[in-house]
């Protein structure tokens, strides 16, 4: 459902702007970040197959060619030289669970893994997400201060000039340069944090934001925070990455018993030499048996006795290993609570602005037309003026950070409740990262000699970016001298 909405949601805006959709395929595909969670996510996979090796059987062959340069002059035999290959073979019969419960271990990491892998993918989105917003906000703060200095600018020709006929004083003039330089230095300020937003953007996306269209809303917001709360404590990527995380150390906690218990297994030892015709005698009609063959079958039982201590040490720390993960899924548990019970709050509180804001920039826009036209008939000082002007634009700020904020927190809601990933999204421009398939490919591996292509570089370099700006009109005559 979630998909559906904001698939639709994306391809409903204007083709000609850069869209959130595709900020976020980008990330998806280019974010060093995330590329690097993967490649981490098939080290992970690889400690199944590791912990499977264990249990398979193990077949060694070592051959030794040996040339004989000192033997003893009384010897009745000798032999110069010879070929020995000997091999063995052996499989675990019974290894006390430590292989079973390693084994399970590592499958429960594989699956902390694929949920952490989402944590990442959900953190990237959040903060491309808010590196969006942010370049939206801080281009329409530019836009406001700019449209501010022009109308100072306008308002300080007029008191100039009216200075010059005598109706309004010295003081008149002076505030109306004064409000100019503030609002010239808060547009150069309002750049400054435009520069930094693209930047941002920059380093999460991978391009440069071209023209930004507005957002999709977004769907299935919670009606409460409880509701919040519920869909978090089952879908939470980190708090489910902690909860496979204890699973795993309690079966490595069940694995460390297997160090003090018997091991039992199978194995056979062919042998194989030859003296390569190098046998001589002294004793008439002696003939050589230049090549041999043994082989020997059993079954071989490993008592373990005393190790120095080590099976105790193993355990006590596996122990210690469990009680630091069932902490840690508490904690986890915690913050996956405060963050989606904060962003909640947030989420609310913004929308709460927005709706004061928007009150107060219409009645800033009443109050400013009124107070232009009662100083026409000299009910209102030109400070009167520049106040209401200035009260104008801190209401139209406010209503802009209000709707950047209203939005961030709502996709950072939605990331606490574990959906905002690519499938909740919709992001269907590609084929979508699938980990389960990747582990997949190596869950039975059992070949030593299958390998594949080392790694190349999926993520892109920004060093060919050229530094962002902050253009805007060239300010008024009076302002450049």
């Amino acid at each position: 459902m979630i998909a559906s909405l904001l698939g639709s949601a994306f391809f409903s805006v204007s083709a000609s702007a850069d869209t959130l959709r595709d900020a976020l395929i980008s990330a998806y595909e280019t974010n060093p970040s995330l590329t690097a969670a993967r490649e981490g996510q098939k080290a992970t996979n690889e400690g199944v197959p590791l912990a499977k090796a264990n249990g398979r059987p193990d077949i060694s062959a070592q051959s030794t060619y040996f040339e004989n340069i000192m033997q003893d002059s009384g010897s009745s035999v000798t032999q110069a030289r010879g070929l020995n290959v000997n091999g063995t073979i052996s499989a675990p019969l019974y290894a006390g669970g430590g292989i079973r419960n390693a084994v399970r271990a590592a499958e429960n990491r594989v699956e902390a893994g694929f949920a952490g892998l989402r944590g990442t993918e959900s953190a990237i989105f959040s903060a491309v997400v808010g590196a969006y917003m942010d370049v939206i906000r801080d281009e329409s703060i530019v836009d406001l201060n700019r449209a501010q200095v022009g109308v100072l600018s306008v308002n300080l020709e007029a008191t100039r000039d009216r200075f010059e006929i005598g109706d309004l004083t010295r003081t008149d003039v002076a505030q109306s340069e004064a409000r100019l330089a503030l609002a010239t230095g808060n547009l150069e300020s309002a750049r400054a944090n435009l520069i930094r937003s693209k930047e941002i953007y920059i380093q999460l996306v991978g391009r440069e934001p071209g023209q930004l269209a507005a957002p999709p809303p977004l769907p299935n917001l919670p009606e409460t925070p409880d509701n919040a709360v519920d869909v978090a404590l089952d879908n939470n990527p980190d708090l489910i990455s902690a909860r496979e995380a204890r699973e795993a150390a309690g079966y490595d906690r069940l694995a460390a018993n297997a160090s003090r218990l018997p091991t039992v297994s199978v194995f056979t030892s062919p042998a194989y030499s030859n003296a390569l015709n190098s046998i001589s005698s002294r004793i008439p009609g002696f003939q050589a048996d230049n090549k041999s063959f043994t082989a020997q079958a059993g079954v071989r039982a490993t008592i373990p006795l005393y190790q120095g201590g080590q099976p105790a040490a193993q355990i006590r720390q596996a122990q210690a290993r469990l009680g630091q993960a069932q902490e840690l899924e508490i904690a986890a548990e915690r913050e996956a609570i405060a963050q989606t019970r904060a962003s909640y709050a947030s989420w609310k509180a913004a929308n709460d602005v927005i709706v004061a804001s928007e009150r107060a920039v219409s009645a800033n826009e009443l109050s400013l037309e009124g107070t232009r036209a009662e100083n026409s008939v000299g009910n209102r000082t030109i400070l009167d003026i520049l106040n209401a002007e200035q009260e104008l634009l801190n209401s139209k700020v406010q209503l802009v950070t209000a709707r950047r904020n209203a939005y961030v927190a709502g996709f950072t809601l939605l990331a606490a409740m574990g959906r905002a990933e690519a499938r909740d999204l919709g992001l269907e421009g590609g084929v979508l990262y699938d980990p389960v398939a990747e582990y997949e490919k190596v869950d039975n591996a059992w070949n030593d000699l299958s390998t594949r292509p080392d790694p190349t570089t999926k993520s892109t370099r920004t060093v060919d970016t050229p530094a962002q700006k902050a253009e805007i009109e060239p300010l008024p005559t009076q302002m450049r001298k």
